[in-house]
């Protein structure tokens, strides 16, 4: 993708899990059920702050005129940020201490993130001319969006895993009501 004229080929996953707006409590520590709509739910979370973090770095990226490696780790780099970011600020509104929602966001998303964006760069590199399309090609946006629903399809399952462990979105569930 050439970076230089694609201000946004943002590649997407944002795991904000714990930004549902309800104030938990830690003293809640209990497994939720693994069901099907709360990992869709997680995964749609992972994938709102990896967009951003996508987008943003394939902006940047442009705008400092580099090429597509650098480019495609910043992006990587900033959509792991908001992320956790997302995440982070809900458990925050939970009145968690800054110390220990870190720790709850690292737990809940990086998993999640991690494959998100595996998949999601992986197929935008394997897609032929993906990484030429501009921001003005159709190629351009019609790769960025199967891409995104690969990885939301992939990591969906990998959410769903984990929460049944008590883990990944899991974590955050127990700062919610």
């Amino acid at each position: 993708m050439r970076h230089e004229a694609h201000t946004g080929h943002g590649h997407h996953h944002t795991h904000q899990h714990a930004d549902h707006g309800h104030q938990g409590h830690p003293e809640h520590h209990h497994t939720p059920a693994a069901g099907w709509s709360m990992a869709a739910q997680a995964t749609l979370h992972c994938l709102t702050g990896c967009a951003i973090g996508e987008v943003l770095g394939m902006i940047l990226g442009t705008a400092f005129g580099w090429g597509n490696l650098p480019t495609m780790l910043l992006a990587i780099a900033l959509a792991f940020f908001f992320g956790y970011s997302l995440t982070l600020r809900g458990v925050l509104r939970a009145g968690v201490d800054f110390r220990t929602a870190f720790r709850v966001a690292l737990a809940a998303d990086t998993l999640s993130i991690a494959v998100m964006e595996l998949i999601d760069n992986g197929v935008i590199l394997i897609w032929p001319s993906a990484m030429d399309a501009m921001l003005s090609d159709a190629l351009f946006w019609i790769s960025l969006a199967v891409s995104l629903v690969i990885a939301f399809l992939v990591t969906t399952p990998v959410n769903k895993w984990t929460i049944g462990r008590g883990k990944g979105h899991a974590v955050v569930h127990q700062y919610h009501h």
